[in-house]
């Protein structure tokens, strides 16, 4: 009946928490104390709640008892279904608080609002680089071992990300899918398109160390340097064929 009349009458003596039922309120208080009776019989895994471990479970045996109606898609938990169920529907109920942007999962607003406050959680642990989620430090550690581990289909081409693959197929297929707003040139990465419109708009970030020269791209800095550093990194085999020849 308390499911009908809202009664709850039993409360969490530690916080505010309200519960109908006495089981539940003792589940609660393992929030509390830490509790986690539970174990799988299969890792070092505890839970607080039998039918969280059951779950758990299911990342051993791969079953996936819920299934999308609209696709093949299956699940292991109910809540991840419905949330799959939004990529078919359009629905995002989660509205970020700083802009107009909407998402379909919670998490995936919580990201974005750390692009608002500037929080990045996750560091390299070999540099001083600092991300927004951890998927980017794992990404950017590759940059560290120089693992690789995207090759193109149509060469030996490989990368660290699955997203410069797709752009690098472009350069096999010739496709140009970005646009340049202010005039006809079109792109196969959106990243280019950022750099050309530089091109429009004069702006030059990025500034050489030991003089006032600005330029568009990273790539010109680099460059650039060399003027002051004296290096010269490439080499003319013709001409050190013929110098090898003539003093022989």
């Amino acid at each position: 009946m308390r499911t009908h009349t809202g009664e709850k009458p039993y409360k969490c003596e530690l916080c505010d928490a309200r519960f109908s039922l006495i089981g539940k309120m003792k589940f609660h208080m393992r929030t509390h104390t830490g509790e986690k009776p539970h174990k799988c019989e299969l890792c070092d895994a505890r839970f607080s709640r039998i039918d969280s471990m059951k779950i758990h479970m299911r990342t051993h045996t791969g079953e996936k008892p819920y299934t999308c109606e609209l696709c093949d898609a299956s699940f292991s938990r109910i809540g991840n279904m419905k949330t799959h169920m939004r990529t078919h529907t359009g629905e995002k109920p989660h509205k970020c608080e700083m802009c107009d942007a909407r998402f379909s999962r919670i998490d995936t607003m919580k990201i974005h609002t750390r692009t608002h406050t500037g929080e990045k959680l996750y560091k390299c642990e070999l540099c001083d680089a600092s991300f927004l989620q951890l998927g980017d430090v794992k990404i950017h550690l590759r940059t560290h071992t120089g693992e690789k581990p995207y090759k193109c289909e149509l060469c030996d081409a490989r990368f660290s990300r699955i997203s410069s693959v797709k752009s690098h197929m472009r350069t096999h297929t010739g496709e140009k899918l970005y646009k340049c707003e202010l005039c006809d040139a079109s792109f196969s990465d959106k990243y280019y398109v950022k750099i050309h419109l530089r091109t429009h708009t004069g702006e030059k970030p990025y500034k050489c160390e030991l003089c006032d020269a600005r330029f568009s791209q990273l790539g010109h800095v680099k460059i650039h340097l060399r003027t002051h550093t004296g290096e010269k990194p490439y080499k003319c085999e013709s001409f050190s064929f013929l110098l090898i020849a003539y003093t022989n």
